[in-house]
């Protein structure tokens, strides 16, 4: 006899195993969260954030870590942001799936996976050394620019793909252009998916440890130029917490640091729905 579970028990099934996946991804989320929140809530104060960093971090707050931390991820987004939607809308819009596109494609797949240890190395010997750009929050940015440019491309790619292929045809039937298309239509229409590629690129830029460390350098003063080497906050937390300076500074770095990505994609987002409801 053959035993045969019916339609209906397996989507029971199917539904609470997904349903035991998300909850297990959520719990590990906040356990996580809570767990830095918990050891480093406390530390955190007014001159906590703006008091200068002293004695190696035993002392004083982590004014210039956040300071270096956003002049480097704003000068990473800035170089990546039109490099990566300008090739995907160059590989979605005018390729058409031929060879260009899939070596394109193949390159920006292969550039995703480097470990970024690997463009720490790569950024120290062309921006820092042979561009004799130095320690700087310029070498950093570019470094972290070329890490995010392969998931802004993808991200960008599917939300241009997502758009009806009726909206570029009512649009060069009223005579508008390929560009014009591009622009008026196209680009608005997938701004959402957009936005989450740049969202996700600033997470990562963030919380980047590797890469900035080899090329942004690790100055505790507060940044005055592009050129000027700086300590990011995932850098401060990493030396504090190898060097057992003082963990309960790390924490709260931590803390500051986790806090500054749940605000960044809560703003993303926030503005990610005005641009849906604008559109859809």
């Amino acid at each position: 006899m053959t035993f045969r579970i019916g339609p209906r028990t397996n989507q029971i099934i199917a539904y609470s195993i997904l349903l035991l996946m998300t909850l297990i991804t959520v719990v590990v989320l906040f356990f996580i969260i809570g767990y830095v929140f918990k050891n480093g809530i406390g530390q955190l104060s007014l001159e906590f954030l703006t008091d200068k960093t002293r004695d190696m971090g035993k002392e004083g707050g982590i004014l210039p870590s956040i300071l270096g931390t956003f002049f480097v991820t704003i000068f990473a987004i800035i170089i990546a942001t039109p490099l990566g939607v300008g090739s995907a809308v160059y590989l979605v819009e005018y390729t058409k799936g031929g060879l260009i596109h899939r070596i394109i494609s193949f390159g920006a797949d292969c550039l995703a996976g480097v470990p970024s240890i690997i463009f720490g190395l790569f950024g120290f010997i062309f921006f820092v050394i042979k561009l004799n750009l130095g320690w700087s929050i310029i070498s950093g940015g570019l470094t972290l620019a070329v890490m995010i440019i392969p998931t802004i491309i993808r991200t960008t790619e599917e939300a241009i793909k997502a758009v009806p292929h009726s909206f570029r045809e009512i649009s060069y039937s009223l005579g508008g252009g390929k560009l014009d298309t591009i622009l008026k239509v196209v680009l608005p229409t997938s701004l959402p998916g957009i936005l989450t590629g740049v969202i996700l690129g600033i997470g990562r830029a963030v919380g980047e440890t590797a890469a900035v460390i080899f090329t942004a350098g690790s100055s505790l003063g507060i940044p005055t130029s592009a050129f000027s080497s700086t300590r990011t906050l995932a850098v401060h937390f990493y030396i504090l917490a190898r060097e057992g300076i003082s963990m309960p500074k790390a924490y709260a770095t931590a803390t500051v640091l986790i806090i500054i990505i749940l605000l960044v994609n809560f703003i993303a987002y926030r503005l990610m729905h005005r641009f849906m409801a604008k559109y859809y």
